[in-house]
């Protein structure tokens, strides 16, 4: 089945590329924090970002922050399709809807018209809690074949409404239903699909769930757009994402880390320097691999395809590139020695 190409604002979903987006989350009369917000995702990789629009007060902050970011802007729109006709207006990109919260299929149809007339897509989505009554009887719960099936009605609504430029999303908490529910769903329509584990938790346990339910679709082949939701400031979310993109080999540029976990062999504190190592690089934009190692045992030999790296010894560590040893250096130094060779290359 060939993938349907969405455009949203300067961004095309559906082709080779992997978008990754966050939502802002300061209260929606706040324009200025929000707008700050949105400056500092974009800074650290943001490419897609939402904005809930509760009332129609706040669909102001729509233009406030399309002027001040490049990414696209979408509206997240529940129960009232008035504030999604405003958002349509005050120049949203897209807009998310659920249209079983909408109300009946004239005011659907309303968004709908409004979002032709401009030019912009909508996204449709599915979760465990919004799953319509009779699907959940069909299939005995909120389990993965009611969600895709929730999400396919969706889509066959807006197209009875003569609507194609669709975004479409299925998400769960339970990571198992999650994957499954997007597998079905990615066999069954063409249209670009937003991926993410929804309600995944604090920092910790959110990033280890969205790893696994984001990361286990992607290398599938599935999912246009990403978002990583944590319970934790936003730019979180953004590193997160870049991360799951690199341990799935599709994100190719910035550092790649490896480090060993450390033995009785180690003599360098490894622990503390792969971490200053990772902050150090974690902005860097060319592809690199960096090898932080304990001892010569892991080391150049077992770190060969590193660009660069380092291995521990009694105090001190040496320093190589691509296998071959540069210098042995205090390992004091190490940590500058490192990042010298790194910016000269």
């Amino acid at each position: 089945m060939s993938k349907k190409i969405v455009k949203i604002r300067n961004i095309a979903l559906g082709n080779e590329k992997v978008y990754i987006q966050s939502m802002l989350n300061l209260p929606s009369g706040d324009i200025e924090g929000n707008v700050n917000q949105a400056k500092r995702l974009e800074a650290v990789g943001c490419e897609i970002i939402r904005v809930s629009i509760p009332d129609i007060a706040d669909v102001k902050l729509i233009p406030a922050i399309k002027n001040s970011v490049s990414m696209p802007v979408v509206a997240d729109i529940h129960f009232d399709y008035r504030i999604a006709l405003e958002s349509v207006k005050a120049g949203a990109d897209k807009i998310r809807i659920n249209p079983g919260n909408i109300g009946d299929k004239d005011r659907v149809k309303a968004i709908v018209e409004a979002c032709k007339t401009v030019g912009i897509p909508i996204r449709i989505g599915v979760n465990c809690g919004s799953v319509e009554k009779d699907l959940l009887l069909k299939h005995g719960g909120p389990n993965a074949n009611a969600l895709a099936e929730g999400a396919l009605r969706q889509i066959s609504f807006l197209n009875d409404l003569g609507f194609d430029d669709i975004v479409v999303s299925v998400k769960a908490s339970d990571v198992k239903t999650n994957i499954a529910a997007n597998r079905i769903l990615s066999a069954e329509t063409p249209y670009p699909i937003h991926i993410g584990v929804t309600e995944a938790g604090t920092e910790r346990m959110g990033l280890i769930k969205s790893a696994v339910g984001i990361g286990s679709l992607l290398c599938d082949g599935i999912g246009d757009t990403i978002r990583v939701s944590l319970t934790a400031d936003p730019e979180r979310e953004i590193y997160a994402a870049k991360d799951i993109l690199k341990a799935a080999g599709i994100l190719k540029s910035g550092a790649e880390i490896i480090s060993c976990p450390t033995c009785g062999r180690t003599k360098i504190d490894v622990v503390k320097l792969a971490s200053q190592v990772e902050d150090a690089l974690k902005d860097i934009e060319k592809s690199i691999k960096i090898a932080v190692m304990g001892c010569a045992v892991n080391g150049p030999g077992e770190a060969r395809e590193a660009d660069y790296g380092i291995a521990g010894g009694e105090g001190e560590g040496i320093i190589f590139k691509k296998g071959k040893v540069i210098k042995k250096v205090p390992e004091k130094k190490v940590l500058f020695e490192l990042m010298n060779l790194v910016d000269k290359d």
